[in-house]
Order: C-alpha cells, then sequence, then structure tokens
C-alpha cells in the first residue's frame, strides 16, 4: 500500500531528493533537471497503477490492457517508465537512456506533450563530463525511486511542483529567480482581479504557471471550474516548465505559447488579439531593448497611446495587457515598479492616458523585499475597463489608493506577506473606504492637480508624529541621579586604590 503523503511531507521529502543530487551545475539551470525529473516519476508512477487496476479487470490480458491505456490521459510506451531507467542505472550512457524514454512519451502524446522535456541529460556543456554526469544522474534517479507518487492527487503534487520552482528561485538568485512570482505576492494579485465562472483569464508573461493557476484556484474556491487559462512566456525553459505545470494541476485544456508577447503576440484568433475577461502578469522590471523600435508599425496597434522608453518596457505590457482585456468589461492586475507611478516624459504622457480614460481603480503600494531578484518596493495596478464609457462602472471617478509597505514579517532572507496581510490588504480594497495612514480613496481632479502623479504617499499621509520630549520632566529625572551618580565615582575610586591603580 502506498503512502498518503500530507503537502508538508512531500515538499520536504521532493526538495529533500531534487537539491542532494545536486554538483557543480548552477541551481537557475539545475532546477529544469530536477522538475523534468519529478514529472516524469509522477508519469510513470500513475502509469504503472492505471496498469495494475486494468489488470485486476483483465487479468494477463496485455493487449487489451495496452489498448485501454493509450486511450487515457496519457500514455507511456516500452522502454518509457522511470522503472526501465532504473534499470540501467550503471550504464555509462544513462543520460543517453534518459533522453531516449523521454522522447517516447513525447512521440506517444504529441498532442498534449511534444517537445516538454526540453533538457538535454546528456548534454557535457551543461552536466559536465561523463564520471560528473553520471553520478549526478544517478543519484537523483536514486532519490526520486525512493517516492511514491502513485496516489498523490493533482493538487498536492502541483502545489509541490511550485514549492520547488519558489526553493529553487530562492536558493539559485536572479537566474532562477527571474521567471518567478512569489506566491503570497501571487495570490494578492489572484484576489484583486476577481475571476469569475466562465472568464478567460490571461498571463502574457506567464514564467512557470504560478499566477494563472492562482487566479483559476480563485474561481474554484467560487465553486466552479468553469474557466480557461492561456499564457505566454519567451524563456523556452520556463515555457515547457509552465506545461509541466499546468500538466501536473490537471490543466490539460490550458494554451499556452512560447515566444514575445511584446513583439510577437501568438494568442490571437482571426487574425487578432485574443480579448480576455482578466489579464494578470508579473512582468519583467524595466526591461531593456523590449523592442521600442517596431512598436509604432505594430500590427495590433497596441501603442497608440504612445511608445514606452527603449529602455524601459513597463508601460509597452502595461498597455498589451490593457488592449486584450475586454472592452467595457476586462480586469488587470499587474505587478510594477514604483517608477510607473511617477516617471515622466513619454511614460507620463501614457499614464495620463490611462487616468483621463477612467480605466485605473486602485494602486496599491507593497513592501521592498519581497522578491529575491530585488529589494525594491512594488506596487499593484488595478486596471478595470468597466469604467469606461459605456460600462458597468462609468460613473466611478476616483482611484483608490493602499500604503501597504509596512505590512510585511521579516524572514532570513527577504520579506513576507502573511495571510493575515493579504486579507486586510483585499478587505480594505473590496470595502473601497478610507483607512488613516493606509488607505484613501482620491477623486480625479486631485490627481490632475498633481500633473498625474500616483506616487501613493501624495495621497495617502504616513507621517507618524514624534512622541513630545517633556523637556522639564527629563531635567527632573537628571538631578535625582546626581546624587547616586557622585556615591558611584566615591566607591570606585576607593576600589581602584585598593588595587594599586591611581
Amino acid at each position: 500500500m502506498t503512502k498518503k503523503f500530507t503537502q508538508e511531507e512531500l515538499n520536504k521529502i521532493l526538495w529533500a531528493a531534487a537539491d542532494s543530487s545536486r554538483s557543480s551545475v548552477d541551481g537557475g539551470v539545475y532546477k529544469d533537471y530536477a522538475l523534468t525529473m519529478l514529472f516524469f516519476k509522477y508519469l510513470s508512477d500513475l502509469n504503472k497503477k492505471r496498469h495494475n487496476e486494468y489488470k485486476a479487470r483483465f487479468g494477463s490480458d496485455e493487449k487489451r490492457i495496452e489498448e485501454k491505456m493509450k486511450l487515457d490521459r496519457f500514455y507511456l510506451p516500452p522502454k518509457s517508465s522511470f522503472d526501465y531507467i532504473y534499470s540501467k542505472i550503471e550504464e555509462d550512457n544513462i543520460g543517453d537512456e534518459i533522453n531516449k524514454a523521454l522522447r517516447r512519451i513525447e512521440d506517444a502524446n504529441s498532442e498534449k506533450l511534444e517537445g516538454v522535456f526540453g533538457v538535454d541529460f546528456n548534454s557535457e556543456s551543461v552536466l559536465g563530463k561523463l564520471a560528473q554526469r553520471n553520478k549526478m544522474l544517478r543519484h537523483l534517479i536514486q532519490d526520486f525511486a525512493k517516492i511514491d507518487l502513485s496516489d498523490v492527487g493533482d493538487d498536492i503534487i502541483g502545489n509541490s511542483y511550485m514549492y520547488m520552482v519558489e526553493r529553487f528561485g530562492a536558493d539559485a538568485g536572479k537566474k532562477a529567480g527571474e521567471f518567478f512570482t512569489v506566491r503570497s505576492v501571487a495570490q494578492l494579485v489572484a484576489m484583486l482581479a476577481e475571476p469569475k465562472e466562465g472568464d478567460r483569464i490571461c498571463d502574457p508573461a506567464c514564467g512557470s504557471g504560478g499566477l494563472l493557476l492562482l487566479a483559476g484556484e480563485e474561481v474554484e474556491k467560487k465553486g466552479s471550474k468553469n474557466y480557461a487559462l492561456y499564457g505566454q512566456e519567451s524563456t523556452g525553459s520556463t515555457f515547457q516548465l509552465a506545461r509541466m505545470n499546468m500538466f501536473l494541476h490537471g490543466k490539460d485544456s490550458a494554451r499556452l505559447e512560447w515566444g514575445d508577447t511584446l513583439n510577437n503576440p501568438l494568442l490571437v484568433e482571426n487574425d487578432q488579439l485574443m480579448r480576455f475577461d482578466v489579464v494578470v502578469a508579473n512582468p519583467p522590471f524595466s526591461l531593456k531593448k523590449w523592442g521600442a523600435e517596431h512598436a509604432e508599425s505594430d500590427s495590433y496597434n497596441r501603442f497608440w497611446r504612445g511608445v514606452p522608453p527603449k529602455d524601459k518596457g513597463d508601460f509597452a505590457f502595461i498597455t498589451h495587457m490593457i488592449e486584450v482585456a475586454k472592452p467595457k468589461t476586462g480586469r488587470v492586475a499587474v505587478i510594477v515598479p514604483h517608477g510607473v507611478l511617477f516617471r515622466g516624459g513619454v511614460e507620463g504622457k501614457i499614464r495620463e492616458h490611462l487616468i483621463k480614460e477612467n480605466i485605473i481603480d486602485a494602486v496599491i503600494g507593497l513592501p521592498a523585499g519581497l522578491f529575491q531578484t530585488t529589494g525594491i518596493p512594488v506596487a499593484i495596478l488595478v486596471i478595470d475597463r468597466s469604467r469606461e464609457k459605456g460600462g458597468a462602472n462609468e460613473k466611478k471617478k476616483d482611484i483608490f489608493f493602499i500604503e501597504a509597505s509596512k505590512e510585511f514579517k521579516s524572514a532570513k532572507a527577504q520579506n513576507v506577506l502573511t495571510d493575515e496581510h493579504i486579507e486586510k490588504i483585499y478587505g480594505t480594497y473590496t470595502k473601497r473606504k478610507d483607512v488613516e495612514k493606509f488607505a484613501r480613496s482620491v477623486d480625479l481632479a486631485e490627481i490632475e492637480e498633481n500633473d498625474f502623479n500616483l506616487n501613493i504617499t501624495r495621497y495617502v499621509d504616513t507621517f507618524e508624529e514624534e512622541t513630545p520630549v517633556d523637556i522639564s520632566a527629563n531635567l527632573k529625572e537628571l538631578a535625582e541621579l546626581e546624587p547616586e551618580l557622585q556615591k558611584l565615582e566615591k566607591q570606585m575610586s576607593e576600589y581602584l586604590k585598593e588595587l594599586g591603580i591611581k
């Protein structure tokens, strides 16, 4: 009988298995191999479990069992299971054997898994020379061989996968952290986006897919699984991690595309950009060389408000997200650096345009130090196209500011948003009532008076008055201490004489 793991147990066991095998390979690269091995082991264990179930029903009729298994969610052909690889563990070409097994799985499941195993287990340039490479791979195989994942549900294995992505992000620094949003921040973004039943949800910079999945979970919390997920990611290895992540969470129908969203958006239909009910993202901050030189000739005319600076792609992502949100109904929640709120030039003109369009619903300032990749504070913009003329909320003429920079718990490596902080921020947003030194609703006229600057502290006064000093009380206290100090000085002098010290 297989062990039923709790979420915490599985997280701990899988991380230990993945991390203990690492040698000299950089963490940002090694994560791709460890997570691929996890995905491979999960497929193999489920496949073995399914085979045993059919065997109990059909006895030794292997032909019938094989036919049934080919109709399942996925199929592992001969010589493609984890057990097969384990039997070859002492072979000098073990890396090549793994590659062949993974290609067989892709070929047998081309509609769902084609190209998903994007790493080369026999790469000398990445994993080192034969002896070093084989040592690492054997350790990795042996560690995962001890873990039976056949009875682990989609929710637990999927959450463990994201836990490992987060751990690798924290452990490997910038290279691994680029594609990954801290879960607590992603959770808040997903809640602020407020997806509902029947929505099409998109993340145009989806990384490994965690934010997209959390947005879907917000719909499931309301008792429905009726929603669709879409995403695009520019980094190939990260795109494949996102595909595995969707599969592990049981979201086989999610549509993910590999490519540069700003220069080559691939979520299109009928030669037009697809439109979504909800758009969420944590795009790269102030991306340089994002493609400004091609923006004016953009075939989808996304940058009609102005072309952002060539060395700062923040407003390019924001603009794209607004353009793919459904007119008069779509919602956008996006993480941005604070510069987006106040920088001038063309960015100031774009920001002014968005404010005059009346679609910026809220600006929420978060603490510094929430991400491994940067210590700067960030903000969340909530954009609501239902505030456009003809939309259900067109009469709303304010922007709600929340100054949550002090809402965090200090931790060893970074600051953390706890569940309590998230609930406080989201609860304040939904109530939309002023809270002294924390939140304030500001009408557009006041923002115009401030030259369309959205810097949060212009609108939410966070100044804390210092406790006044009672000088007379302090002087009285010093006077009372003076005799005691003289007594101590006299006593010290006597001790020094006894010790022969003058």
